[in-house]
């Protein structure tokens, strides 16, 4: 399941150097993971319902090209892979000329809401990762 996210980079995310901030990317990758979710009908009242939250335990970005104030970008979020309590999500920043600006593997583990530990991942979450598969 593949969700995709455009948005439009405006003058607020905007640095001293005349770019877009490095912490706004991380920022920019969090809307396209929360639109994944939305798109996978995870919502996170759903999730709740299942005594589940998801927690980011690791990003790996990598910066490839600069954005600037106007540029509109697309966000896509794709499932990677999936462990037994963690799963990562692959994530590219394109521009409107099709040009690669980041790219990330986002690594999540599903918590039990109770307990606050780790817990295995709900068949509802697991099975959007082996249609990627087929």
């Amino acid at each position: 399941m593949e969700a995709m996210l455009d948005i439009v980079v405006r003058s607020t995310e905007i640095d001293v150097n005349g770019h877009v901030n490095n912490a706004k990317y991380l920022e920019y990758l969090e809307w396209g993971r929360e639109e994944w979710y939305e798109r996978s009908e995870l919502h996170y009242e759903t999730l709740l319902a299942m005594g589940i939250q998801t927690v980011t335990v690791n990003i790996n970005i990598n910066y490839r090209h600069e954005c600037r104030q106007g540029d509109r970008l697309t966000i896509t979020t794709t499932p990677e892979r999936a462990g037994r309590t963690s799963y990562v999500l692959k994530q590219t920043i394109i521009n409107a000329d099709g040009v690669l600006c980041a790219d990330a593997l986002v690594t999540s583990v599903t918590m039990d809401v109770a307990t606050r530990k780790s817990r295995e991942i709900p068949g509802e979450l697991r099975r959007l990762f082996a249609a990627e598969a087929l």
